[in-house]
């Protein structure tokens, strides 16, 4: 148990029994009231966001996660095939559960997985990964970096904006926080 005041964004917390991870705090002290801390929270399980305002004397309790190294081996149809590197036991998880994540998986990649109760409640990619462009219009002559992007689809079928000299079979960095290109690889 922490106190209320000592939420972090990033700390994954119980709220009504289910964990819940921390992506707002906002620290209230109004006139002559009683402090209390505002929260914005993501139910891991759902992905539903919630507003919640705990008192500044109110006790929290840090959810017990475990996190495991799972080595991703194909794709078929919505359900992904991943290889726990600890024990070699092989599952497979639905696009569901991934996310956002699907759109950066390749072949040998190693993610991190977040379980909760045994099961599998959020996973995390590297910040960046290079990825090859698949389809993109032709570039336009005499086009710099500084003229308008243009759209791009890449090997895991994520689309993005690239700029104007990328070509198909470029290999491109991705930062999968935003989605946004970095660079030419």
């Amino acid at each position: 148990m922490i106190a209320a005041t000592q939420l972090k964004v990033g700390m994954v917390i119980m709220h009504n029994r289910k964990p819940h991870r921390v992506t707002n705090v906002l620290h209230v002290t109004p006139g002559n009231w009683r402090g209390m801390v505002q929260t914005r929270l993501v139910n891991i399980e759902t992905g539903s966001n919630t507003e919640h305002r705990f008192r500044s004397e109110d006790k929290v309790e840090r959810a017990s996660l475990e996190e495991h190294n799972l080595q991703f081996s194909y794709r078929a149809g919505d359900d992904y095939h991943f290889m726990n590197t600890e024990t070699y036991e092989m599952m497979s998880l639905h696009a569901d559960v991934l996310g956002e994540a699907v759109g950066y998986l390749t072949e040998g990649m190693v993610i991190e997985a977040l379980y909760f109760n045994g099961k599998v409640v959020g996973v995390e990619v590297p910040m960046f990964v290079e990825l090859s462009v698949a389809e993109t219009t032709p570039n336009i002559r005499g086009a710099t970096a500084a003229a308008s992007p243009k759209p791009a689809k890449l090997e895991t079928g994520l689309e993005i904006k690239v700029p104007q000299y990328i070509n198909i079979g470029d290999k491109v960095k991705i930062d999968t926080r935003t989605g946004e290109f970095i660079e030419r690889v």
